[in-house]
């Protein structure tokens, strides 16, 4: 069998050489950040380094940036930490936001892009002080929500914004203070740096509560020793996020070539969100006939590495949260999978896909592709 091919960067990119060169050199350094010798100093450099490299990539102060485990603890941190007795998001948000207490869903279109006139009205509805979530890109469909517009929405109503921003970084321009977030979640293992770090970026000193107490690392507002291996590599990558940048048109040309493919083998395909602003990396197909988990299971087995569209829990399918909020049909929602490029694509990587997806859509009658999977 040829190399396998990876094609699943917004779940996780490959780690690049200089993340890996950064994580090596930092855990040999034996000091702990909070020590005042000199080996604690060591450790507080690097440590500083990288949150100045981690503020450059969006534009915000050093001092505002608090690292974290990742983007979902980030989310976790600012929905908890702020206070405020009203909660309202996206219906496309990640389960990091949805999950962690009860929110008012805001509506979208069929291109997947939020109701803006929903918000403000929702926002009119009730006084009282609110936290809004709107991610800057959606991480099924790469759709780009107007994440500013939202900002001046919600301020103009006394309501604070989080924008998750996980899928983002690296593939759009992001300015925390032209944005007008609040609060701004990130994490390095998207942008080709370690897992298991993130930041939550701060639009401002508002106060907020500390997600877990103990000594006073990152300021006060997230005690427990850094990670500073993990941290290190993620100041690496985010350092690197200009040749990211230069790098998406040719990802954009990529991931176009594919889609012109794939609705020339199966004219029924559809590309979720195809007409409204994305992310140039990724692609969001529905073949209907066949379930989504089963698209995934034949493209791994000859060699070729995506994500369901589809949640899949004990292997029955769920038509994708992200889809159906679009108004999308459950035919349609389940039978989604999400092809996501990155810096080591290449087009015989994309034309393996396409060649393997082609495949699949000759098959779909087959009722072995068909059928739900078993449980």
């Amino acid at each position: 069998m040829p190399m396998p091919v990876y094609l699943d960067y917004n779940a996780s990119a490959p780690m690049r050489p200089e993340a890996v060169a950064a994580v090596l050199e930092a855990s040999a350094l034996v000091g702990n950040p909070s020590s005042v010798h000199r080996f604690g100093r060591l450790a507080r450099r690097a440590l500083e380094d990288a949150r100045e490299q981690v503020a450059a990539m969006v534009g915000a102060r050093p001092e505002r940036v608090l690292f974290t485990s990742g983007g979902t603890e980030a989310n976790n941190l600012a929905i908890l930490g702020a206070g405020r007795p009203r909660f309202i998001a996206s219906a496309l948000e990640h389960d990091s936001v949805l999950r962690v207490r009860q929110a008012e869903l805001l509506p979208v279109g069929s291109d997947g892009v939020v109701d803006l006139a929903a918000l403000a009205a929702s926002l009119a509805s009730d006084p009282r002080p609110a936290l809004v979530a709107l991610m800057l890109a959606n991480n099924e469909t790469g759709v780009i929500q107007p994440v500013a517009d939202a900002a001046r929405i919600a301020h103009q109503h006394g309501a604070l914004l989080l924008c998750d921003a996980v899928q983002a970084a690296g593939r759009i321009p992001i300015d925390i203070a032209s944005l007008g977030a609040d609060f701004l979640s990130l994490s390095a293992h998207k942008l080709g740096g370690p897992k298991g770090v993130g930041a939550l970026v701060l639009g401002s000193d508002l106060p907020f509560a500390p997600g877990q107490l103990g000594g006073g690392q990152e300021r006060g507002r997230r005690a427990g020793t850094e990670n500073l291996a993990g941290i290190a590599g993620f100041g690496a990558v985010a350092a690197l996020a200009p040749d990211s940048l230069a790098d998406q048109p040719r990802l954009a040309a990529l991931r176009n070539r594919l889609e012109a493919d794939l609705l020339r083998l199966a004219r029924e395909a559809v590309i979720a969100g195809r007409n409204a602003p994305r992310l140039a990396n990724t692609s969001a197909i529905a073949l209907p006939g066949i379930p989504a988990e089963r698209q995934v299971i034949q493209l791994d087995l000859v060699g070729v590495a995506v994500s369901a569209g589809a949640a899949c829990s004990s292997g029955k399918v769920r038509a994708s949260q992200v889809l159906a909020a679009m108004g999308f049909a459950p035919a349609i929602a389940g039978s989604a999978i999400r092809v996501s490029l990155g810096w080591q694509s290449t087009a015989g990587d994309v034309e393996r896909f396409v060649e393997a997806w082609g495949a699949l859509a000759l098959r779909r009658q087959s009722s072995d592709l068909s059928a739900e999977p078993a449980a």
